[in-house]
């Protein structure tokens, strides 16, 4: 078991930033592919971003403004979103499994899910 719980979640304005923090209770490190999904209201989970191995990959709509990283000291995973558009509003979660079977994206790839936390946007 993996429990995750992420936090850092909250409402800001456009052009705004937050830091969005994972608490792994197991083990973790560098075996493990983490990641970051998000989901609006109506819409299907998205990932957001990942990294395994010290290697990071992003969605398109992460890409230059979310930053992924990871402390595996402290069982702790991160996402740094800078310049929040009202279309990133969603509820952010983060995900885990041992190993990278190539299809980081997927939710149906990640064993472990936290339960998430609201990040709300406005114009």
């Amino acid at each position: 078991q993996v429990p995750l719980v992420e936090s850092g979640g909250g409402s800001v304005q456009a052009g705004g930033s937050l830091r969005l923090s994972c608490a792994a209770s197991g083990y973790t490190g560098r075996n493990y592919l983490m990641a970051w999904f998000r989901q609006a209201p109506g819409k299907e989970r998205e990932g957001v971003a990942a990294i395994y191995g010290g290697t990071t990959y992003y969605s398109d709509s992460g890409k230059g403004r979310f930053t992924i990283s990871q402390d595996n000291a402290k069982n702790m995973l991160y996402l740094e979103m800078n310049s929040l558009k009202p279309e990133d509003t969603a509820i952010y979660r983060c995900a885990a499994r041992y190993g990278y079977g190539g299809a980081w994206f997927q939710p149906l790839e990640y064993t472990y899910w936290g339960p998430g936390t609201q990040v709300t946007v406005s114009s």
